[in-house]
């Protein structure tokens, strides 16, 4: 054990070095370890009396550094054998097994060949309205002239489109209300940056998108959770939310009360995702909406849109942004085209009042001075065709939906699955069981699914999966039927039926 703790020690270096409570900044610096992969899955931590008298703290830093971790799913603690490293979920790499407790990052890790992707929610291929925008934007590319190319806070011709698409949707914004960004998720790395100092508290749903998750992690945030109300039909029901299925008044008063409570409490930053709701698939009611950017208005709470799969509604128009209902500094939208057109379009955007973006933009430039001019000129084209873009992303998108929906109740009728009323994902409740072991011998089976404790801030929902419905029938066919087989292989019971010929 003195050995363990030697190494331990010298590894972590000046971690509290900086500003926050010593349990946050240890847990921030255990975390990178893991995560770069110099404390490997499995290996044993010391025990926390030890580690406090080493680092001449008190027990309960340590005790609350490893409770930190084990929320994030970074270390599990079981009685009598101490706390160790999580398991990683692909065992290939020194590399991909540091970051594969992320489920977010599986797709980027290298899976083996014939692993159905069911771990990331981004469509697999560029459609072709966005190889014509690159083409047109090449084009005007070449009559630029007295142009450096660094634009800190975006392209002029991207921000004022971005100006125009939200001007159409009933919310006046000039260019200098619009930050355009790498993609959404240094957006929110870069609100993350600016809205957070070590130990502040992050408000979110019991579960959502964790790519956010990491970004205040990053940040060296804590989490409260508090349910919102949902439309019906959104999902099946995460603990703790009213997406279970039933009208939207029925839980509206009581949801709208517990988030508007813990929003009193003034925390830091809070983070929403209204409109298709990853993981759930929900749609945040109008009703909703104007209630809830009120409260963050009157509780001066800077509150996070995240638009990001607002344009897949399967009503058709996106419903009106949070900030439609109040123009406010505490309103902040980030939106992109990552799911309405391709991933590797690293095009995102903020849009928040002036000084808020002018705040941002300092910020950026110290990052990297701006994003890819070529990429911006094109996004601006493909804005000019959202609505054209939309309906046929959302026709794929709803007939993809079906069709998963239909196979897990054929293959998998144990499995609790609500239709989503947007997105890409639908939120699935397994009968019982360990979802993270249950992860390991689907992988085994060929199909890469992420466990919904990746979703939860706290670590909870461990009885959840997310999948995506984006891939075409006969894959997601493939996909379920794999699934079926490691669920039989997992519960122990037997195949009453005949496996797709696929899964053999």
């Amino acid at each position: 054990m003195r050995s363990n703790l030697d190494e331990l020690t010298a590894r972590l270096g000046r971690w509290s070095s900086g500003r926050g409570p010593l349990y946050l900044l240890l847990a921030v610096r255990i975390r990178a370890l893991i995560d770069d992969g110099e404390l490997q899955p499995g290996s044993l931590l010391p025990p926390e009396r030890l580690l406090a008298r080493r680092l001449a703290v008190g027990r309960g830093t340590v005790v609350a550094a490893y409770d930190q971790l084990q929320q994030e799913g970074k270390v599990v603690r079981r009685q009598g054998s101490g706390t160790r490293v999580a398991p990683a979920a692909l065992p290939a790499t020194r590399t991909t097994a540091a970051m594969a407790v992320n489920p977010l990052h599986q797709h980027l890790l290298g899976l083996p060949d014939g692993v159905a992707l069911l771990s990331c929610a981004a469509p697999d291929e560029p459609p072709p309205a966005l190889i014509e925008a690159y083409a047109e934007a090449g084009a005007e590319l070449a009559t630029v002239r007295h142009d450096i190319g660094y634009h800190p806070a975006g392209y002029p011709v991207l921000r004022e489109a971005l100006a125009r698409y939200y001007r159409a949707r009933g919310v006046p914004t000039s260019p200098g209300e619009i930050l355009v960004t790498n993609g959404a998720q240094q957006a929110l790395t870069l609100l993350a940056a600016a809205f957070l100092s070590p130990g502040d508290t992050v408000l979110t749903e019991p579960v959502t998108y964790p790519g956010a998750l990491e970004s205040f992690r990053e940040a060296a945030a804590r989490f409260r959770t508090a349910a919102v109300p949902a439309g019906s039909g959104a999902g099946a029901g995460p603990a703790g939310s009213a997406a279970a299925g039933g009208p939207v008044e029925s839980g509206a008063a009581g949801g709208l009360v517990e988030f508007g409570a813990a929003l009193a409490d003034r925390p830091a930053l809070a983070y929403l995702v209204p409109t298709g709701h990853n993981p759930t698939g929900a749609v945040m009611p109008s009703l909703v909406r104007r209630r809830l950017a009120g409260l963050a208005a009157g509780h001066d709470v800077p509150l996070i849109d995240d638009e990001v799969p607002a344009e897949l509604c399967f009503s058709g128009e996106p419903p009106p942004p949070l900030c439609f209902f109040h123009p406010g500094e505490q309103i902040i939208t980030v939106g992109s085209l990552s799911k309405i057109v391709w991933g590797g379009l690293r095009v995102g955007w903020i849009r928040a009042a002036e000084p808020v973006i002018s705040r941002l933009s300092r910020l950026r430039a110290v990052h990297d001075l701006g994003g890819d001019v070529l990429s911006q000129l094109a996004a601006a084209r493909l804005l000019t065709r959202i609505g054209e873009l939309r309906r046929e992303r959302v026709a794929i998108l709803r007939r993809r939906h079906d069709h998963l929906l239909a196979e897990l109740a054929r293959a998998l009728p144990g499995w609790s699955a609500g239709p989503a009323l947007g997105g890409q994902t639908v939120w699935v409740r397994l009968p019982h069981g360990d979802t993270d072991a249950f992860v390991q011998v689907a992988l085994r089976h060929r199909v890469a699914v992420p466990p919904g404790r990746a979703f939860d801030p706290l670590g909870g929902h461990d009885g959840f999966l997310r999948l995506p419905f984006l891939l075409p029938e006969e894959e997601l066919t493939a996909a379920v039927e794999r699934l079926a087989a490691a669920w039989h292989e997992y519960d122990g019971s037997s195949l009453s039926r005949v496996l797709h010929p696929l899964v053999l």
